[in-house]
């Protein structure tokens, strides 16, 4: 028996990236999977590949920053596969890499409904369905840039902050319902990631030394497994719980100034 078998599970941004290889990962597992994704593009090639690999799948078009959009996907989930049991809140929007007093109030209105928010609706959303299924879990991203402070992402450290909040008050409030809701804080080589290696020459090695282990991670084989553990009934006695998955990068953590920004500014 795989592990996610007869588990219904839906990642937000499984498009491309980190959700890609989880959703990805949880099909090889034998969980039906909802591609929540709001490139259309991207999200349906996810799907149709992992039926075309015999997984069991369905793309759902979804704006993480609409309340409405997210339950629509909940419900798509039910719809289709007659459950939820998986929920994970991976997807949101980023805003330009500028300095926090140039940060706008719509930068952070933005990162909010797609983080905060986002994570907030669909675990409401889901709340029902899990609890008709007598138990779930919730896997919810939250970020190393938080801890250290990351330059230039203050909007997103913001916001990642109050994700361990909400999931710490989750998972003390749901488990009388057998939901447990957990927390990841995963780096590995999606999308921005390879940006940055092609515009950076020599970004890809720096960013593996810094790691204990000695190498960047894998969307798939890094980051899924471990969001299948939580997923899974192997992890039925965590929950509050936050994951660095990062090859140990949290133990030196980084310097994230920007070379060009002066020590001193009067």
């Amino acid at each position: 028996m795989r592990l996610l078998e007869n588990k219904v599970g839906l990642i937000t941004g499984a498009g491309g990236g980190i959700g890609e290889g989880v959703a990805r990962y949880f099909a090889k597992q034998a969980a039906a999977v909802v591609v929540a994704e709001l490139n259309e593009t991207m999200g349906e090639a996810v799907a149709a590949d992992i039926r075309a690999q015999g997984g069991q799948a369905i793309f759902f078009k979804t704006d993480v920053s609409s309340k409405e959009n997210i339950s629509a996907a909940v419900q798509a989930a039910v719809d289709e596969f007659g459950a939820l049991d998986i929920l994970v809140n991976n997807a949101f929007a980023p805003t330009p890499n500028v300095l926090m007093e140039d940060k706008t109030d719509e930068m952070l209105q933005q990162t909010l409904d797609t983080t905060v928010w986002a994570a907030w609706w669909a675990m409401r959303a889901a709340l029902p369905h899990m609890r008709k299924r007598g138990g779930g879990s919730v896997i919810n991203f939250y970020s190393i840039d938080t801890e250290i402070g990351a330059w230039l992402h203050a909007d997103y450290n913001t916001a990642k902050s109050a994700i361990i909040g909400l999931t710490r008050s989750a998972a003390a409030e749901w488990g009388r319902f057998n939901i447990r809701v957990n927390a990841i804080a995963p780096t590995a080589m999606g999308a921005t990631f390879h940006k940055l290696a092609a515009e950076n020459p020599g970004f890809a090695e720096r960013s593996a030394s810094m790691r204990p282990l000695g190498r960047c991670g894998e969307p798939e084989a890094d980051i899924g497994p471990v969001v299948a553990f939580l997923g899974s009934e192997m992890s039925r006695f965590i929950t509050g719980e936050t994951i660095h998955v990062d090859g140990g990068l949290h133990l030196p953590g980084y310097n994230s100034r920007p070379a060009d920004i002066l020590v001193k500014e009067y």
